[in-house]
């Protein structure tokens, strides 16, 4: 599938790479088809900044991550039945992730930690969602990223 975006240009997506969110995203419940773009060369050092992009209105892609990478233990209870259309989840076939906000501040940097995104990998299938836990929207993160690249220096 062959799409114009606003940020990447003209970008090219094999149908079996889409990602399919039934509901759609919370605020957005008709762009019901994304694609994962990341830097494939920095996959392996799990890059923080990826973005979803919708297939469905090619102006529209949401800033990322995986949780685990500003808080190592994040564990969500997820409700069992609004995942269980995304078929059965395991460790190996489960991608969680999480929205990132960058206002003007970059101090301000944060991520949505209330709702994740819940993708079955083999299916495609995915779901964002509202978790019970006490977890904030605005999960501020610049001084978790900046302690990281910190220390990885050294």
């Amino acid at each position: 599938m062959k799409a114009e975006t606003r940020l990447f240009g003209t970008i090219d997506i094999a149908d079996d790479k889409i990602i399919t969110l039934e509901r759609g995203m919370i605020g957005f419940p008709d762009l019901n088809r994304f694609a994962l773009i990341y830097d494939e060369e920095k996959e392996q050092k799990r890059s923080s900044i990826m973005w979803l992009q919708s297939m469905d209105d090619t102006d529209i892609a949401f800033p990322v991550m995986m949780p685990d990478v500003v808080k190592e233990d994040y564990n969500p209870n997820v409700s069992e039945e609004i995942v269980a259309p995304l078929g059965e989840l395991t460790p190996e076939n489960t991608y969680l992730l999480v929205t990132v906000t960058v206002p003007k501040r970059i101090e301000d940097f944060s991520v949505n930690l209330k709702a994740p995104i819940v993708i079955n990998r083999e299916n495609r299938k995915g779901v964002q969602l509202i978790v019970e836990d006490d977890y904030p929207v605005k999960f501020r993160v610049y001084d978790v990223l900046k302690g990281k690249k910190e220390k990885a220096g050294e």
